[in-house]
Parts: structure tokens; sequence; C-alpha cells
């Protein structure tokens, strides 16, 4: 037992002085809740109880602090938690108390804004005085239509909770509130601001714009580890401009997972491996623009080291240790029974114990982050000797030959002296006998005559005490059979022999161990199997391979034997893989040789892979055959601007090992592009369009940055080329838009890729049509996503189309087919203003595959069912003018939206289009007397009209009247190029 300052007695054995098992926690309380409580837990594990300091302005319950009716000014502050008993005293955590607040917005009305349709803008919130943060969102007009993010326009930044908009559309127009929430432990609490009317101002043709990030995160974020951060970036930009995150000095981890293409990136669960520098790129087809900023991690208190409760005998020595580890540096400070200590670093040192050092003491590391705190209780004990609870073994058995240990271990403080004898006589040191300073009784060489009763004595200033055990000697143990070196390959079995003798009298057991770590001999299904003492290896592998070692033991002594087992297998894998001598489509490996396994390596294989594939191919080498004694090799054939990582494969007559480590990744220098995009095509689109198509390059034929696509376009059989720049890796399709461009004009086109490098080569030269002339009243312009592949049983043949009326059944559809990968088509054949169900469907050589969703359209109007009447005419010198009359559109047919005028003579041909408020045309007289044909058509929404045609000759009045003929279509598609809208 020993006193504390108080007077009181801990008991040994018997009393334990405070341990936490419940501690207070900070929390955050609502300000002006009326008649609130809070209670700051705290409970402790003593014996006896502990009894907790008290404040009278508190009430405590139990060890729990119960504040009532809590107060900002009276109670918000630190709080902490001392537990007391007779065996000394703990501080707990500190436990902040704080009070959480809202106010309202100020009742003023805001400002309105005006913002032009395809700029960007910004609502700012300008939140109430508030702890502690908010959450933020934005309802517009009218609770609870909140503001969605409409695929990337909006954003709402939970740092300032300002609304961002991309690019303003006319509808945007409306009334925005700010909503604010905080959340705190027992309660929430929102208010939200005064209406700010934003209006739009439409704009015919809203403007193109870069993207520019407006929203920046910090240049340095600092964040806890083991938290979450996030970092906010948004831009303007028209169209909306896209989001990606990267890290620049490493790999993006991907537990950020769906946020890197978003404009809050969310970084979970953070480690020290997360730190670096984080760039947000912003893009769309009008350019980019970046922001870069980095994250530095740091991290509460951890210990990593602590004291335990210890026992100590007085006058002697305490050395006590804590290590903890964070981030800022560390502040360690101690403390005894409550009280700090002048001690500033990790190690507690008290020399010459007195029974006023026990107690309870607390190591305390802290940052600006946290503090934490360690235990332990010290016990200083003074006690005469006392073998009771650790007596001298009664019976002490030892082999022949062999030696034994006998100890003396008394419960004594001070440290007691310590002696043997056997029976009168007093044991000293000598060749066969050692006795050591803290009682250990060594005998050397055992034989028969060293039996018998032998006594520890013990003793200090505060008593004496002894002990007795008997020494019984037995036969030794001797390894009859030892097991031999043995050579084997990878797979093979082979068994090590291992036969013992032993005393009679004694149980005898056999253990093998692999270069000192002892086997474990009961794995079901495992390599090794025992007999007696004979051990069998199954289907050695290389980790088999080393030292066995057979101990044959009984309870007195063991003899040992040991035989070494070679495994030749296919070699280790290298080490030291590094890559050197960059360049664009090359770089050098270099490795160290790994180990053999026995059998001497005969050569290498490389294996490589990119950022775009995650299966490791072999890689094409110079020299193409690398030899066992090479330690490095050129790898050919890469593709420029592409991030690769490599392994190095060596392998033997017994086979291939293991893989190297993979290389660091590194990325081969940029060149032009080598190749030309494939997929050239193109059509449809509106009219007076030319849409050119083709497929993307994929990441690893870019061959460097500035990427894009340059087209060059003619029409057939013309001599110059109109040459487009396209700017964008992703862009798949152009658009040139002219009102001269004739319906359905071939066009020869041609494409390559350009890069910072410069440009790459043609594709094949394609023909691509223009646009059609409108779907008419008896079709229908069908269009679909186009699908990669219909089954493992062919490759995709095209797709069948399926319609069908309204009142008809799906059974009774009319299919059309089409061959190859177009993926849209015109049917035609169709009743005017009638309801069609429309479903696609993809098919090979197998069948078809299952059908779209079912869609619905309704044809157009049919066009008037009337030619042009009065149709006249008068001539002028050279010239001839052609007059009508307007055609009027019936209720059921669609309406006229100009003339269709088509002549030709002596293999010229010509089309007038007219608009609606003309019906007259001047047309040029033919040189000489050849024929003309003159046709007149009404034009609209539900296609050409009924055609009024003449052909005369010479031009002086007609022949005769046609109401109807094919031919006149036939001259409008075949003459349609040549026409200048």
């Amino acid at each position: 037992m020993y006193p504390l300052l108080s007077g009181e007695v801990c008991v040994s054995g018997h009393d334990s002085g405070p341990v936490f098992e419940e501690q207070p926690s900070s929390l955050i309380y609502p300000e002006g809740l009326p008649e609130g409580k809070v209670t700051l837990n705290c409970q402790a594990r003593a014996s006896p109880a502990a009894s907790y300091r008290e404040d009278s302005h508190y009430t405590l319950v139990a060890g729990n602090l119960v504040i009532s009716n809590p107060q900002h000014g009276r109670d918000s502050g630190s709080y902490q938690c001392f537990a007391i008993n007779r065996c000394g005293t703990i501080v707990s955590r500190a436990a902040n108390l704080k009070f959480g607040y809202l106010r309202d917005f100020p009742s003023e009305s805001r400002s309105p804004q005006t913002a032009y349709e395809g700029a960007g803008t910004f609502l700012a919130c300008q939140a109430p005085a508030h702890y502690p943060a908010l959450s933020y969102r934005w309802i517009l007009n009218e609770f609870p239509s909140f503001v969605q993010p409409d695929g990337g326009r909006w954003f709402v930044s939970q740092v300032t909770g300002n609304l961002y908009l991309a690019n303003a559309r006319a509808n945007d127009t409306g009334s925005y509130f700010c909503l604010t929430t905080i959340n705190m432990d027992i309660s929430t609490k929102s208010t939200f601001s005064k209406a700010i009317q934003l209006t739009v101002q439409p704009d015919a043709n809203p403007r193109k714009s870069a993207p520019n990030i407006r929203v920046r995160f910090p240049s340095e974020t600092y964040a806890l580890a083991g938290h979450t951060t996030q970092l906010e970036c948004f831009a303007y930009g028209n169209p909306t401009p896209k989001l990606r995150w990267r890290k620049v000095d490493g790999v993006l981890p991907s537990k950020v997972g769906a946020s890197a293409d978003g404009p809050i990136l969310t970084i979970p669960d953070l480690s020290f491996d997360d730190e670096g520098m984080y760039e947000c790129e912003a893009y769309s087809s009008e350019g980019r623009d970046t922001h870069q900023g980095r994250v530095s991690v740091q991290a509460q208190p951890e210990w990593l080291q602590v004291m335990s409760d210890s026992e100590v005998e007085i006058s002697s020595e305490l050395h006590w240790s804590c290590v903890a580890a964070g981030k800022p540096r560390l502040i360690i400070r101690w403390l005894r029974n409550g009280m700090p200590l002048e001690v500033n670093n990790g190690l507690l040192k008290i020399s010459n114990l007195a029974l006023e050092d026990s107690g309870m003491y607390q190591c305390v590391a802290e940052n600006k982050h946290g503090t934490i705190y360690s235990n332990a209780e010290l016990r200083v004990q003074v006690q005469a000797p006392d073998f009771r609870l650790n007596p001298v073994r009664k019976l002490v058995p030892a082999a022949r030959g062999g030696q034994v240990k006998m100890e003396c271990k008394p419960r004594a403080a001070p440290k007691p002296t310590l002696f043997w004898s056997r029976g009168t006589e007093l044991l000293t040191n000598s060749s066969r006998v050692t006795v050591t300073p803290d009682g250990v009784l060594w005998i050397y060489n055992i034989s028969r005559a060293d039996e018998g009763k032998y006594t520890c004595f013990a003793e200090n200033y505060l008593g004496k005490a002894n002990s007795t055990g008997h020494l019984s000697v037995r036969d030794a143990t001797k390894i009859k059979l030892a097991p031999s070196n043995a050579d084997i390959n990878q797979g093979e079995n082979v068994t090590l022999q291992c036969h013992a003798s032993h005393d009679p009298t004694m149980d005898l057991t056999f253990t093998w161990s692999l270069n000192g770590v002892l086997l474990d001999l009961e794995e079901p299904n495992g390599h090794y199997h025992r007999t007696i003492g004979d051990l069998a290896i199954v289907n050695a592998q290389l980790s088999q391979a080393g030292i066995y070692t057979c101990s044959a033991q009984t309870v007195v002594d063991s003899a040992v034997a040991s035989a070494r087992l070679v495994v030749r297998g296919p070699p280790g894998p290298p080490g030291g893989l590094v890559v050197k001598s960059v360049n664009e489509t090359a770089v050098e490996l270099r490795w160290s040789r790994g180990y053999d396994n026995h059998s001497p390596i005969g050569k290498y294989v490389i294996m490589g892979r990119s950022e775009h594939s995650h299966d490791w191919k072999r890689m094409r080498t110079d020299p193409v055959n690398i030899e066992g004694n090479a330690e490095s090799a050129r790898v050919i054939d890469l593709r420029p601007w592409m991030d690769y990582e490599f392994q190095v494969i060596a392998s033997n007559i017994l086979g291939s090992g293991e893989p190297s480590m993979p290389s660091q990744s590194i990325r081969t220098k940029q060149s032009a592009p080598t190749v030309a995009p494939s997929g050239l095509g193109g059509g449809g689109g509106d009219r007076n369009e030319l849409i050119i198509t083709w497929t993307p390059m994929a990441r690893e034929y870019q061959n460097g940055d500035g990427f894009g696509y340059i087209l060059w376009f003619r029409k057939l059989e013309t001599p110059s080329w109109t040459v487009v720049r396209v700017p964008n890796a992703e862009s798949s399709r152009y658009v040139y838009s002219n009102q001269s461009l004739s319906p359905y004009c071939p066009f020869e086109v041609k494409i390559k890729a350009y890069n910072s490098k410069g440009e790459g080569p043609f594709s094949q030269i394609a023909v691509v049509h223009s646009a059609e002339e409108a779907v008419t009243a008896f079709e229908i312009q069908v269009s679909w996503e186009p699908v990669q592949h219909l089954s493992t049983n062919g490759i995709l043949r095209g797709y069948e189309i399926r319609y069908w009326r309204q009142h008809e059944r799906e059974a009774a559809a009319d299919r059309v087919r089409t061959a190859g990968l177009e993926n849209t088509a015109r049917v035609s054949g169709l009743r005017p203003n009638t309801l069609y169900h429309v479903t696609v469907l993809a098919y090979n050589s197998a069948g078809t595959g299952p059908p779209s969703p079912r869609t619905t359209v309704i044809t157009k109007k049919p066009p008037p069912n009337r030619p042009p009447g009065n149709v006249s005419w008068k001539t002028d010198g050279s010239w001839v003018t052609v007059r009508w009359d307007h055609v009027k559109s019936m209720d059921n047919e669609s309406t006229v939206q100009g003339y269709k005028v088509l002549y030709k003579h002596e293999g010229q041909s010509a089309l007038k289009v007219l608009d609606k408020g003309k019906t007259s045309v001047n047309l040029p007289l033919p040189k000489d007397n050849g024929y003309v044909v003159l046709e007149i058509r009404s034009w609209g929404e539900g296609g050409d009209g009924a055609a009024h045609e003449i052909i005369t000759h010479p031009f002086h009045t007609p022949s005769y009247f046609l109401p109807h003929s094919g031919f006149s279509l036939f001259l409008y598609l075949f003459f349609s190029c040549e026409v200048q809208l």
C-alpha cells in the first residue's frame, strides 16, 4: 500500500486508479433555446469508485455535468472532467461548448439584375451572420421549386452561397431566393433572402464564348487526414463548359468517383498520398480554361506508443515514454494526478522513486487540430521477500549431459539479496555452476550426482524468505537418423527423414522448421505431411527451398539435425526496372538480374500497357530476342504522347518467372499524327446544309496536345477545296451551311488530324451529299443511336425499321431494311396526315435484335393537288416572262410556301425556286429552234404539288399541255445540283 498526499491510502493488489469509460464531447447548442439543458458525459472505472470535481454553478449527476438553460455569455467555453479516488486523479479531454445561431436576412429589397442571353452571370447570397458553417440552396419563384444543375449550367457554391449561371437563357428570367440552413447537434434552422429579380435579355443569335473559370478553389487548401475535403470549380461559357479534374503531380485517386467530372471534387478519407497539386479544366468546342491549387494534408494527434500501468520498487528508477504522430508538429506534456510536471518531451524519467511518486500519470499530445491523453498508474512498492506467489519449481527435470536453469523470483521491495544452496552447501560460481545477480541458477554438463534439493534464499532490510525445488536427472535425447540434403525441380515431391532415441519415462515429439520458422504441419491440403518424425514435401515450390531443421523434444531437452533443400524453378522477378532515353516511339529499359532459382536465365520478355488498357501485352523490342545475360533493351513501336508502364519477365528451361515491379509511368514525346481519322461520311440535315461526320480519333492516336481536325471539301468535279479546322479532339461532325447549297448535291470530302507538332495524312476521299429536300407528306425521316454489335453470332449488317398506323397491330407492320452502319433513313410511300408508330431493330446473319422503344410520328398534310393555273408568257428580246395564278391550299393540304420552275433546252437545264409572293419568272429564250421543257409546281411543307408542264417549239404558243409526267421529277433531281438558291 502507499499513501497519497491527502493522507488516504491506495491498497496494492486491491485498489485501482480511475480509467475513463466515457468522456465529454464538444457540441454546438442553439442560441436562445428556452428551458434547455446541456449534458457533458463523464464516467470513470475505479476502485474505490471515483468522485468528480464539482462547481457550484452547475449540477453534477453521477459524473455527468448538466447545464440548465445554457447561455452564450455565461456557459460557452472549454470543459474538462476530473476523476479522483485515493489512488490518483485523471483529467478528461477538453469538450468545447459553443452556441450556434443564424440571423435573418436584411429586410431591404434586393436590387434586380440583368443578364444577356448566352452570357454568364451570378447572384450573390450575402448570407447573414451565423455559426457554424451553412449549407445553401436556391429557390426559383416559389418554394419548393429549387434550382437544378440543368446539365451543368447552374452551380450553387457551398463556400460563398452564390448562384452561378454558365450561360443565361430567356427562360431563366424569374425571382430567386437564397435558402440558408444551419445544422447543429440538436436542431436545424433555415432562412431565406428577399427575392432577387433576374431578367435575361433575349438574343436571336446568342454569342458563343470560350470557358472562363469564375469559381476557383484556393491556391492552398489545408485538410485533415481521415476527413473529406471538397474543391469547387465552375466556369462561364457558351456552350456550357464541361469540367474534369486531374492531379498534376500524380494519379487522381479513384475514391473521388463521379466528382472527377463535376464542379465539386470530393476527396474522402484523406491520406498523405492525396497531397499535391490539383487542376480543374473547363472545356467546350470553343476552347478551355484551367485553374490549379495545392492540397496539403495535416493530421490530428494519434498515439504510436503509450505507457502502461507499472509497479516498481522503492528507490528504483522509472522510464516511461509516449510517442505520437501529427501535423503540424506536436507538443508533449505530462500530468501527475491532474497537475503538470516539468517535462516537455515524450520521455518521463524519475530517479530514486519514493512512495509519494505513486499516482495517476497522463501523457498529453496536442497540436492545433486536437489533444489526446494517455493514462497509466504508477505504484511504488515496499515489501519483505515473499515466495507465495512465485515459488521455486518443486520438480525440475534435466537431461544427463545437458544444462538446467532454476529461477528465483520472490516479491520484494527493495530488491533482495539472493543466493542458492544444495542441502547445507552454499553454491558459488564454478566451471559447472553459475549464480547470476538476479538469482538464476545454471548447472552445466549434468550427471546423476547432481540430483537433489536446491534452495533459494532472499533477504532485504524488511525480512527473509526461502523456497526449495528438486532436480531430477533423465537420459538425453539423440538424433539417430538425420535428414539428408536434397535437390529437386519445382513441383516434385521429396521426403526428409528424422529418427531419435530418448528417455523412456518421457514423451518424445518432433517438430520441423524452415529457415528457423516453425512449420504448421496440420494445415489441410498443404505442402507438408509428417509420418512420426519424417517430413514429406508434396508439389514443392520455390518458397519451400531452404534449411529444414528436425527437432526431437522431451520436457527436459531436445536434439536437432538440419538439411538443405534446393528447389530449382523459373527465375525470380528482375529488380530495379527504370526507363531511360524516352522519345516519340521508343524507350530504353534497364533492370538488374533477379534470382535464377538454380537454373540459368535464358531470356527476357518485356510487357507493357498504356493508360487506355489494363491488360499487359508483349512489347516489340530491339533486339527482338533478349538474351539471359542482358540487363537493358529498347522498346519500340510505341505510340507518341502516350503514358506507358512496363514489366520485365525472366525465363529459363523450367519456365517463366514472376514479372518485375511495374516501372514508373512515363509519357512518350509528341509527334504529328500518323494516321487519318476513319468513318468519314455524312449527309442528312436541314435544307441548305452539308453535314460531314467522322469517328473521333482515340487518345492513343492523337500523338500530342492541341489536337483537332482539318476538313477539305468541294463540290464534285470542281477544282477548288474549302478548308475548315475543327479544334476539338472529341468533335465528330461539321455542318456547312450555305443558302446557295442545292439539295442532294455530291461533295468530295477528305480529312486529316493535326496537333501542336504538325499535320497527319489525309483520309481516302468520300462522297457526301448535301441535305435532301424536306421530308414530304408521304415520308418520315427516322434516326437512331447506333449499336456496337448485335451478338457474338455475326457482324452487324444494318437496321430494320418497322412502322404501322395507329389502329393497326404491330404484327402487321411494314418493314424496311438498311445496309451498313448508317443510323438514319427515310421511309416513303406513307399516307399523309396520318399517325404512325415506329421502332428500329439491328440485324445480322443470326437475325434481328431487340426493338428500340416505340416512337410516334404524324406525317405532314399533302401538298396542293392542283397545278398552277392560267399560265401565260410574254417575250421581250431574248427573254420570256412566264406568269400564273397563286395556288390556294385546302384545309386538308399543306400551306404553299413558294413555286418551282424547271426549264431545259439544248442540254442545258435550270431550276428556279421562288417564294410564295412571286407568281412570275423571267427565263432566257433559246438561241435556236431547240425544244423547251417548262414545268411549274407549288411546294411547301408537305412536298411538291401537281405540275403544270409545257413542251413548246418554238417558244411562242403552247403546243399542248401535260397535266402530269414522271419525267419532270427526274429532271428536277438530276439537275438540282446546278441551282443557285
